[in-house]
Formats: C-alpha cells, structure tokens, sequence
C-alpha cells in the first residue's frame, strides 16, 4: 500500500472551492486538474460532480498516492491520475501529452502557483492550448497579490516563507498571471474572494 500524503488546507478549503465552482462548471462535461497533489480535491469534486469526468493529473512522483486515493472511491467519473507537469524544454509547455482525450472544457488547478517557479509558470500557460477545448475554463485557487501589494499580512509572511524555502516561488501578481492568460486567448470572467485571503479565478477561452 503506498503512503497516502493528506493535506488539512484541502479539507478545509474543499467546500468553498466547490460552492465558488459550481455554477461555472455546471455545464462543462470533462476537467483536467493541474498539480492533484494528494488527490484529495480530486476525489471529493468528482463525487460531488458526478456529470464531470474529473481527470487528476501531477509529477509522476505523486501519482502512487493520487491513484490510490481514487482507485478507493470507486468513482466511475475519477479515471487513474495523468503524469503531466509544467516543463521548460524542450520547449516549455506541459508535458508528457497524452495520445487522447484533450480537448476539456475545464481545467483547474489549486495551489500550484506560487509553489512553481514564474517560468514553469510561464510554461503551465504556454501549454495550455494544447488540452483547451476553444470556449474551455480555467479556474486557478490561491494567494494572489494585486498591484504589487499583498492582500493581508498573514500572504506577507507567507510569501516570506515561501521565499526562504524556495527563492523562485512566491505569491504571483495577478495582473501578470492575467497578462500570461490573455496571450493565450484567456479572458478574466470571475475573480471570487475566497477564505483565508486565497481568490479562485476564472478565464475563458475564446
């Protein structure tokens, strides 16, 4: 049995996630999450969702635990997790790419920005053409800072702590994440104060 890792932030966050969610995918059909993680998110969505398909996918360090996860649910909606990351060559985009099944009409991704260097940033945009249906969602949860200022103190420290960890992660800027959208055909629908001073937000394709 593979050690499972369990995150308490997810737990709590799960269900203002999915109340801010709802009616943004109430009419989609197949999400793509980006960076699963411990693939609690993943689990819970997919049972409170049933008319998604909810493809996980992470580093394939995290797939064993995701998997298992899943595979414990019994979701019919929950296939087995996707190895797919941000990379920055050969070119930077998302990779590996499967041979099928691209297209979503939503991706999701929470947490994963300010872990993430800005160029795998740079990168996790770049490649996401590649599994967007033309009118598809994205829906990104997390700390953003805006103007270059922090929402609160407790990101301040945060973002500190982040820094000291890894000096190339950090809260983002959400006006330069929304700059990186709209070069890849994203417009900014719905910016959604969520607890803890995180935000999930929200662009369309097309």
């Amino acid at each position: 049995m593979t050690q499972q890792r369990w995150s308490e932030a997810c737990e709590r966050n799960r269900d203002p996630i999915l109340a801010a969610l709802r009616p943004h995918l109430r009419d989609r059909r197949q999400v793509l999450e980006i960076g699963s993680g411990t693939g609690q998110h993943a689990k819970y969505f997919a049972a409170q969702l049933p008319h998604l398909l909810w493809q996980a996918s992470d580093h394939p360090d995290h797939l064993p635990g995701i998997a298992e996860r899943l595979a414990g649910a019994a979701l019919p909606n929950a296939p087995a997790p996707w190895p797919l990351q941000a990379v920055l060559a050969p070119v930077p985009g998302l990779a590996p790419l499967p041979a099928d099944r691209l297209g979503f009409d939503a991706v999701f991704s929470a947490n994963t920005l300010h872990i993430m260097s800005w160029r795998h940033v740079q990168a996790l945009f770049a490649g996401l053409p590649a599994v967007m249906a033309d009118d598809a969602l994205l829906c990104v949860y997390g700390p953003f800072n805006y103007n270059g200022n922090y929402s609160s103190d407790s990101n301040r420290q945060f973002d500190g702590w982040l820094k000291a960890r890894d000096p190339d992660s950090g809260i983002r800027d959400a006006e330069a994440v929304d700059a990186l959208a709209a070069a890849q055909g994203l417009a900014l629908i719905e910016d959604v104060a969520m607890p803890a001073n995180n935000r999930l937000r929200v662009w369309r394709r097309g």
